[in-house]
């Protein structure tokens, strides 16, 4: 994996272990259409000192990953929620099995996100990492509510550009 897919995925871990962004993230999904994978690449794009995703290049990333999101995540994840659906005693271990599949297709749709991402700019400052990242986000999501997710960006940006100044 490189420095970036790896950098990606753990921003993701940390973002999304935030309080109230599973929930939001999940209604971006099945509410909204929308990846959270995606979201989540807006997100880090910004943070990451990559700068604003243009309309174009964050169509284009979608598209990257179409095929990958549609064929093989939304399987799994139509798989393991019919695994936890039926309920049954003896199902759990294989819904543990598929919910770990699952992730591990998520990461490598991120790992395509992050290989095409042009290399962070040093000199900018963590306010605009952090508006780039909002900026990002809203341009993927639209009017689609994610105040939980936007309070989780100022909080990692609190947590993480500290010492950037």
């Amino acid at each position: 994996m490189s420095d970036a897919a790896a950098e990606f995925w753990r921003f993701s871990l940390a973002l999304y272990a935030k309080p109230g962004v599973p929930p939001a993230c999940l209604a971006l999904q099945d509410e909204f259409g929308r990846d959270v994978n995606v979201a989540l690449y807006c997100c880090w794009f910004g943070a990451s000192g990559r700068g604003l995703l243009s309309p174009d290049a964050l169509a284009a990333a979608d598209r990257a990953v179409a095929p990958w999101r549609r064929e093989v995540v939304e399987n799994f994840r139509a798989a393991r929620r019919a695994i936890k659906a039926q309920a049954l005693a003896a199902s759990e271990a294989l819904y543990t099995k598929a919910k770990a599949v699952e992730l591990e297709a998520e990461r490598l749709l991120q790992h395509r996100l992050a290989e095409a991402a042009p290399p962070p700019d040093p000199s900018l400052s963590p306010q605009a990492r952090l508006a780039a990242a909002l900026a990002n986000l809203k341009l993927y999501i639209g009017d689609a509510p994610a105040d939980p997710i936007r309070a989780a960006l100022e909080s990692f940006a609190a947590e993480n550009f500290a010492a950037a100044g």
